[in-house]
């Protein structure tokens, strides 16, 4: 099945009740789009952890200073960054969570600062949002006021409590 959005052909590789991954054949970049309708605050997916590490990588969720999980279903790893996310981790509960009304067919996205305290791998952001911050590295490099806007794991919350 081919999609066409914003003149750039779209392949869905894989799908699930609540999500799907679309390919971006000509970039190799996977996006994970949602299904169906979902409310505020509604639940898309509980997750649990396919592997923990001592340090992040791409793929992994911070749960801890030395903690950081592989998602399981692993078509959450395709869930990408934005500075105006629709799509919550909460790591406590384990679940993944719509942080306001997402249309089916709308990209799941979510704030990476939200789960990283330090990233492996900064990067550039073009999410093209009003409120776009620009270079992503996780939020020990954000300021509280920044910070402020978003929804934030017990973890984020519990090392920004303890920042000198």
């Amino acid at each position: 099945m081919s999609f066409n959005k914003l003149n750039q052909v779209m392949i869905a590789i894989a799908t699930a009740d609540v999500a799907e991954i679309r390919i971006d054949p000509t970039r190799n970049h996977r996006s994970l789009y949602a299904r169906r309708f979902f409310g505020a605050d509604e639940l898309i997916v509980e997750f649990a952890s396919k592997a923990i590490y001592n340090t992040p990588n791409y793929l992994t969720i911070q749960i801890a200073d030395d903690q950081h999980i592989e998602l399981l279903p692993e078509y959450l790893e395709c869930t990408n960054h934005s500075c105006d996310p629709n799509c919550f981790f909460d790591t406590t509960s384990r679940r993944f969570i719509a942080t306001k009304a997402i249309e089916e067919g709308a990209e799941l996205t979510f704030f990476y600062p939200s789960t990283e305290w330090e990233m492996d791998r900064a990067f550039q952001c073009t999410c093209g949002s009003k409120n776009c911050i620009g270079l992503i590295q996780g939020a020990k490099y954000l300021s509280e006021q920044t910070l402020k806007q978003y929804r934030l794991t017990e973890f984020i919350e519990q090392k920004l409590a303890t920042r000198c």
